[in-house]
C-alpha cells in the first residue's frame, strides 16, 4: 500500500512540474511541420520570351541562394528550413504553363507557384493557382486586369503597366513642356495594351496631342507599314513597345525609315542589356522604364531612413551573386524584380510562422519592406502600389538612370540624336 500512494504522489508531482513548466519561447507553427520551403513553376526558358524569362530564373535562383546560404534558411516554428525552388520551361506558352502549375501543386507540393513572365501567360496561371487555394507570387506581369479579377491568392511585383510610362512623360514634361505631338504604338498584347490605356490618359491630362495611336500585332516580322504612317504623322515624342524581340524591329526600322524625333521611350527592350548587343550605336538615345536598374539608391540606411524593414543583400552584393549564378550576365530589372520575389515570400511565411496559402497571403498583404528591389507594399487586390519605376537611357552604349532626379546616375540626353548624326559617329551624350 505504501509502495502504491508513494508512486501516486511522483505521479502528481511529475504532472504538476509539467503544468507549471516555463514554456518554450519558441513559436508553433500553424499547419503541419517542414523541413523546407518549397516554391516553383513554370518559366520561359525557350520561346518569345526567353530574354526576360532568363532574367527571371537567375533572380530567383540568386533570391534563394541569398536566403539559404547568408541568412541561414526560413524561420518557422522555431527553427530555420532552407527554400528550394523547382522550374519548368514553358516554352513562352500558355497551354504549358497551365499544366505546369498544375503539376507544381498538385505532384511537386510547393508551398507557392512563382509565376511566369508576361502578363498573358501570368493570366492563364491564375485561375489554376485560385483553383487549388496556393498563393501566386506574379513576378512577370505587370497588367493591372490581373488583379481586377477577384483573386484571393495572385500578388504583383512589378509596377502596375497602366503607370508604365507615367514617369516617362514627367520627364518629358520638365525637359521640354513645349513638345507636345505624341505618337503612341504599342504591341497588341495584354501587358502592352495596359500601359497604352493608362499612358494615353496620362498624356491627355498633361495636354499632349496624341498625332498617332495605333497597335501592332504579337509577333510582327514588319512594322514599316506602321512606321510609314508614324512618320507622316511628324511626332515629336514617340512611345510605345511591347517586348525584346518587337523593340529591337521598331528601333531597325526607324532608322530604316529615317524618322527623327527628339525622344523614344519604349517598355521592356531598351532596359536589356542584349539591347545595345543586338543593335549596337541605333540604340543610342532609346530609353525605357525599369523596375530596377544598378545604381539606384536602395539600401538598409534607405530603408531605416523611410522607417521600413530591410531585407536582402546589398546591389553588389546581390549583382555578384546574380552574375555568378547567370555567368557573367548582369541584372536588369527582371532580374531584380524576381529576387525580391523571394525576399517577400520569407517575410511573409516567417510574419504568417505557417506554410498556410491562406495565412502567407494574408501577411503578405500586412507587408512593408525594402530590399535591393525598392519598396514593397501591396493593396487588397493584391496590386502593387507600394515600389516605383525609373527611367532609362543609352548613351554612348551604357544604360544611364535619367529619372526621377533623385535617383539619376546621369542626365537625359535630349533631344536624341538624328540617323544621320548617328551614322556620323555621334553618341548620346548630355550637353
Amino acid at each position: 500500500m505504501k509502495k502504491i500512494k508513494l508512486a501516486l504522489v511522483l505521479g502528481l508531482v511529475v504532472l504538476l512540474a509539467a503544468a507549471f513548466a516555463t514554456p518554450s519561447c519558441a513559436p508553433t507553427p500553424t499547419g503541419p511541420a517542414v523541413d523546407k520551403i518549397l516554391i516553383g513553376g513554370p518559366i520561359s526558358i525557350s520561346g518569345k520570351y526567353a530574354k526576360e524569362g532568363g532574367q527571371c530564373l537567375w533572380g530567383i535562383q540568386a533570391g534563394v541562394k541569398w536566403v539559404n546560404e547568408v541568412y541561414g534558411g526560413i524561420k518557422i516554428g522555431g527553427k530555420k528550413v532552407p527554400m528550394e525552388y523547382k522550374y519548368y520551361d514553358d516554352e513562352s506558352k500558355k497551354e504549358l504553363v497551365t499544366s505546369f502549375i498544375e503539376r507544381a501543386i498538385t505532384v511537386d507540393k510547393v508551398h507557392a507557384v512563382i509565376s511566369p513572365y508576361s502578363s498573358g501567360l501570368v493570366l492563364s496561371g491564375a485561375p489554376v493557382a485560385e483553383k487549388y487555394g496556393v498563393v501566386y507570387m506574379n513576378q512577370g506581369g505587370a497588367s493591372d486586369r490581373i488583379h481586377q479579377q477577384g483573386y484571393q491568392y495572385a500578388v504583383q511585383v512589378y509596377v502596375p503597366g497602366t503607370r508604365y510610362h507615367v514617369e516617362a512623360l514627367n520627364m518629358l514634361q520638365k525637359v521640354d513642356p513645349a513638345a507636345k505631338k505624341l505618337a503612341l504604338s504599342y504591341e497588341d498584347e495584354e501587358f502592352s495594351r495596359t500601359v497604352e490605356e493608362g499612358t494615353k490618359t496620362y498624356a491627355t491630362k498633361l495636354g499632349y496631342n496624341i498625332v498617332f495611336d495605333r497597335f501592332y500585332p504579337s509577333g510582327v516580322t514588319d512594322l514599316t507599314p506602321i512606321l510609314s504612317d508614324l512618320k507622316a504623322a511628324k511626332p515629336e515624342i514617340i512611345l510605345g513597345g511591347g517586348h525584346f524581340a518587337d523593340t529591337q524591329l521598331f528601333c531597325k526600322q526607324m532608322a530604316d525609315l529615317s524618322i527623327d524625333v527628339k525622344a523614344v521611350n519604349l517598355v521592356v527592350g531598351p532596359t536589356l542589356p542584349e539591347y545595345y548587343k543586338a543593335l549596337g550605336a541605333l540604340a543610342e538615345g532609346f530609353a525605357g522604364p525599369a523596375h530596377w536598374e544598378y545604381g539606384v539608391k536602395f539600401s538598409p540606411e534607405a530603408a531605416k531612413a523611410a522607417g521600413v524593414k530591410w531585407i536582402g543583400p546589398t546591389q553588389d552584393e546581390y549583382m555578384e551573386l546574380f552574375k555568378g549564378i547567370s555567368k557573367g550576365v548582369e541584372a536588369d530589372y527582371h532580374g531584380g524584380a524576381s529576387g525580391a520575389v523571394v525576399f517577400s515570400l520569407v517575410l511573409g511565411v516567417e510574419a504568417a510562422n505557417s506554410i498556410e496559402s491562406a495565412k502567407v497571403r494574408a501577411a503578405l498583404g500586412d507587408l512593408k519592406f525594402m530590399s535591393v528591389y525598392g519598396l514593397w507594399d501591396i493593396d487588397q487586390t493584391g496590386l502593387q502600389v507600394g515600389h516605383t519605376s525609373v527611367d532609362v537611357q543609352w548613351q554612348n552604349g551604357k544604360k544611364v538612370i535619367v529619372w526621377p532626379l533623385d535617383a539619376a546616375t546621369g542626365k537625359v540626353c535630349y533631344p536624341k540624336p538624328t540617323y544621320a548624326e548617328i551614322k556620323a559617329g555621334k553618341k548620346a551624350i548630355p550637353k
